[in-house]
């Protein structure tokens, strides 16, 4: 406890305190036999203050209304894989609150999207959250009609309608990019391009992970009884891990775990696995680790030997056995990918409503958004993405299965049921700190320096829009 006593004292600045005698992050991935690239082993660590975070921003109905107006129609959000949408005429409908997309493929190399609303009298031309081919976007009310680029198609009884003018009368079309095989979404005409608003630094970190080949074995979707940013929150740090998780605390590097921020935008943290918990050093032997290591989709490992030979460390083993394990399951070459890539746990955050999880053993994306008119609820999406098999035949995109609230992650086809536990075990958490903070006569939530900072890092860019300030 010496240097946060120094803390304490003042004789280290705020943030520099990490658990102490312990190795860093950092100290753990150099010792690897396959060695991380240069975005695995950078650092970006940032002091952003100490004061509370206003609860207000989670209970509020009149701050959630703020975020629909300046928040949401101003952000890059992730509305689909380009694999949703392969050919020409297939489409997605993206939703967020109370705006509704129609995000459409209407050339082999073109991707467009469209309010998702009829402009003869505003009935939706595609129904929330479906997905489809169409030659044409047909309103189911009165017929009118629009091609796939936009452009109007048919007027019902036309001659009934001479004040509209079909050449003008397209359907008003938001800015969409593409990367890494994600189509994003951005309602605000000035925004700033998509990388700029990313940051240069992550996007040499996204270029080196090559998302573009990888497709969605796996698509779940429930809805939390909770706020989208509480949501968010907790799965930003590894804080939580040694309560909430004992199952895996035995692997997991948690306390000792990196966290970094890029930009206004962007922050991640690492968390190593194969190693053991700080909170329990002593307690548990590498051979132990070994035997109780469980991550995303452990299943793999089978019946593989995990008995340890005289001076070999767990954190390698598990690595040799996962390079040649998962290879076998995906068909894919792993031979270049670092031993820290195979086992430990990336993950992004992309403002405002996206994580990208980067390694081997966990390649997700998770994505969230608030459920129309009802703040206390978020909609929770965990996709798995593969590598493309090394023959290039990709495998169809996998469907969402949608949860009931009442039931377990495990339940999902295509789950892995270890990792589905620990969803279940976040997630749980979630309506008591809801509800909590609602009943608190405590007004503002604190925050630890260090671990905490990607919630602070979120919270302080939401205020920036909410605030108008973005």
């Amino acid at each position: 406890m010496a240097n946060q006593a120094a803390e304490r004292a003042g004789q280290l600045p705020p943030g520099e305190a990490r658990y102490p005698d312990e190795p860093s992050t950092q100290d753990i991935i150099s010792r690897d036999k396959v060695a991380a690239p240069g975005w695995v082993r950078s650092e970006s660590y940032q002091f952003l203050g100490d004061e509370d975070i206003s609860t207000d921003r989670y209970k509020d109905p009149d701050f959630a209304q703020r975020e629909y107006d300046h928040l949401w129609t101003r952000t890059w959000q992730f509305a689909c894989r380009e694999e949703n949408i392969p050919e020409v005429g297939d489409y997605y409908v993206y939703d967020i609150g109370r705006h509704s997309f129609i995000v459409t493929r209407v050339e082999d190399d073109k991707i467009q999207a469209y309010y998702n609303a009829c402009l003869h009298r505003g009935t939706m031309l595609r129904a929330p959250g479906s997905e489809g081919y169409a030659t044409e976007f047909k309103c189911p009310f009165h017929g009118w009609s629009w091609n796939i680029d936009g452009t109007n198609k048919n007027v019902l009884c036309d001659w009934d309608f001479p004040h509209v003018d079909r050449d003008k009368f397209t359907l008003p079309q938001v800015r969409v990019e593409r990367l890494a095989g994600f189509v994003f979404i951005n309602m605000d005409q000035d925004a700033p391009p998509l990388a700029e608003y990313l940051g240069p630094e992550f996007m040499a970190h996204l270029d080196a992970w090559k998302l573009e080949n990888r497709y969605v074995h796996c698509h779940v979707s429930k809805v939390i009884p909770a706020n989208w940013k509480l949501t968010m929150e907790a799965f930003m740090e590894a804080y939580h891990v040694i309560e909430t998780h004992p199952q895996v605390a035995p692997s997991n590097a948690d306390a000792n775990s990196q966290y970094d921020i890029y930009g206004e935008h962007v922050n991640r943290f690492i968390s190593s696995l194969g190693v053991v918990s700080p909170h329990l050093k002593g307690q548990v032997t590498e051979q132990d680790v070994v035997d109780q290591f469980t991550v995303g989709d452990a299943s793999i490992l089978g019946d593989a030997d995990r008995t340890l030979a005289e001076g070999e460390t767990a954190r390698q083993r598990m690595a040799d056995m996962m390079r040649v394990m998962f290879e076998q399951a995906t068909n894919s070459d792993l031979s270049g990918v670092s031993d820290s890539e195979l086992l430990d746990c990336f993950s992004y955050t992309v403002f405002p409503n996206t994580f990208l999880f980067a390694g081997i053993s966990l390649p997700m994306v998770y994505r969230f958004r608030p459920v129309p008119d009802d703040h206390r609820k978020t909609i929770y999406e965990v996709l798995f993405l593969r590598p493309v098999p090394l023959d290039g035949e990709c495998p169809e995109t996998a469907e969402c299965v949608h949860l009931d609230e009442s039931q377990s992650f495990t339940e999902a086809e295509g789950m892995d049921p270890g990792f589905g536990e620990i969803l279940d075990q976040d997630t749980e958490n979630l309506f008591l700190q809801q509800r909590g903070i609602e009943a608190s006569a405590k007004q503002g939530l604190t925050l630890g320096n260090y671990q905490e900072i990607r919630v602070r890092h979120f919270e302080q860019a939401v205020d920036r829009y909410v605030g108008g300030g973005a």
